[in-house]
């Protein structure tokens, strides 16, 4: 079987952008000044009030949540591991279609974040934009006029923006190229850096490629660079799984393998499942198997370890969270009668 080709839309996962702002007449970063955090919540949440149904934010406040909670937030991406660290005085306004969540109270007083599916940075920054209009019109926001948006660490002064896209490269990680992408990427001004961002590791062969240079650059050129290279990124891993058909049996083999382990095990841990679900998004972007990429990319989430210990608690008969995990990944990839 000839592997299909993969385009973009089959290599990015998701994109995002994230705006820094403080206030102009409070003191940097509430972790120090916890008198401020409740009104930097009021100010957001008076900014983002509903002009209409499709418009509305659910406040999460993290230290009324519980931590399964807190880190299903983070889980969907919806918040940040720093936020968590900030949990007395952090809270989270997300948009009811989730593709915008502003984070109170972590490092800055506000990071506005936009994430979308598959390679659209561009409408992602869009978002971030209006959401921001929105928030600078009940108060203003700290800026220099030649050094931009201030910020509470330097390394994000400037525009304040982070521009990511999260990429599944599963063959370049096998051919043990990621390395010198790493390099390249780092020579261009960009960072690549695993599935939960700085610090984290690149699970199932997922990377997130961003910018870190805020200073010096406008928003536009920002975009462009991370653009840019995550083009070329698709560009070399799409030729890499074109040529995989040269040993196409062992590809299709591990695809399949990994298919059937996901569809028939009883129990998994959740770095197993990571390096199953890897073959599984490759195997269906290839179309190796009868699964659409949107069920395999919502597994990313829901069979995640706090997700799937929610669903373990609503169902006594299920012993352990790898159990649930099982459970969870049955039912989604159990095929559909016609």
């Amino acid at each position: 079987m000839k592997p299909a080709v993969s385009q973009g839309g089959e290599i990015v996962v998701s994109s995002r952008v994230r705006l820094a702002r403080n206030y102009h007449d409070l003191p940097f970063s509430n972790v120090d000044h916890p008198e401020n955090a409740q009104l930097c919540i009021d100010r957001a949440r008076q900014a983002l009030e509903g002009i209409s149904p499709d418009d509305r934010y659910a406040l999460y406040k993290l230290r009324e949540m519980n931590k399964m909670d807190q880190l299903s937030l983070m889980e969907r991406h919806l918040i940040s591991r720093d936020l968590l660290q900030h949990s007395e005085v952090g809270a989270a306004l997300v948009r009811d279609d989730q593709r915008i969540s502003v984070m109170v109270n972590e490092e800055d007083h506000l990071r506005i974040q936009a994430m979308l599916n598959g390679f659209a940075l561009l409408d992602a920054a869009m978002l971030a934009f209006k959401a921001e209009d929105r928030l600078a019109a009940v108060c203003d926001f700290s800026f220099d006029n030649q050094l931009g948006y201030l910020t509470a660490c330097p390394t994000n002064t400037g525009t304040g923006m982070r521009a990511s896209l999260m990429l599944h490269l599963p063959m370049l990680t096998r051919r043990k190229q990621m390395g010198n992408v790493s390099q390249t990427v780092a020579k261009l001004g960009l960072t690549i850096r695993g599935i939960y961002g700085e610090g984290s590791e690149a699970l199932g062969d997922l990377y997130q490629v961003s910018n870190q240079v805020t200073l010096g650059r406008t928003e536009n050129e920002i975009i462009e660079a991370v653009m840019a290279v995550g083009q070329q990124l698709i560009d070399m891993e799409s030729a890499l799984r074109v040529r995989g058909d040269k040993d196409s049996l062992d590809l299709e083999d591990g695809v399949w393998r990994s298919y059937g382990a996901l569809r028939f095990a009883r129990q998994m841990e959740s770095g197993e499942f990571m390096e199953h679900w890897s073959n599984l998004r490759l195997g269906a972007a290839m179309g190796i198997l009868p699964v659409p990429l949107s069920i395999v990319d919502d597994l990313l989430t829901i069979a995640q370890d706090a997700h799937v210990k929610k669903f373990k608690h609503s169902d006594a008969n299920l012993v352990s969270t790898d159990q649930a995990r099982c459970v969870v990944i049955q039912t989604k990839l159990e095929p559909k009668e016609v």
